[in-house]
């Protein structure tokens, strides 16, 4: 039995902290825009520009974290992880993962994947828009499909 891929999307807070980031660095860049704006005595029309260029990156990146952004992406063959910092390997096949553990390193909930060679990924739980318990279940059973 073939399994379709099945992709773990950010999660809100996670997603929010992105365009929290993302609000700062706009005001940064509206605050420069006005005062470029005030100085070199152009109208104001510049700063509606910048400001509605601004408001549709904010919408286009809020869209893109939440919805196209896989950070975790198990396959029939493998998994990949992507934009976690300090995941370990971020891509791996079934064939190379000796098992699967539930961690709390400095008390955050993580799914370990310990490699045959002795490397692993680490994948916190709380950055995934999913139940860890089913996160966790979902890899089992993809490992365990695999080894068959």
């Amino acid at each position: 039995m073939v399994s379709d891929p099945v992709d773990y999307r950010m999660a809100p807070l996670v997603v929010a902290r992105f365009v929290g980031a993302y609000l700062v660095l706009f005001a940064v860049v509206v605050l420069a825009g006005t005062i470029g704006v005030a100085v070199a005595g152009l109208g104001p029309d510049l700063l509606v520009v910048l400001l509605a260029v601004g408001l549709l990156g904010l919408v286009g990146l809020a869209w893109w974290l939440r919805t196209r952004v896989s950070v975790v992406r198990l396959t029939a063959a493998g998994y990949r992880v992507r934009m976690v910092r300090g995941a370990g390997v971020h891509e791996a096949r079934w064939s190379d993962v000796e098992d699967a553990v539930a961690t709390q390193p400095q008390d955050v909930p993580c799914v370990v994947l310990r490699l045959k060679d002795g490397r692993s990924t680490t994948i916190p739980v709380e950055l995934l828009a999913a139940d860890k318990d089913d996160f966790a279940r979902d890899v089992r059973d993809h490992l365990s499909r695999a080894a068959r």
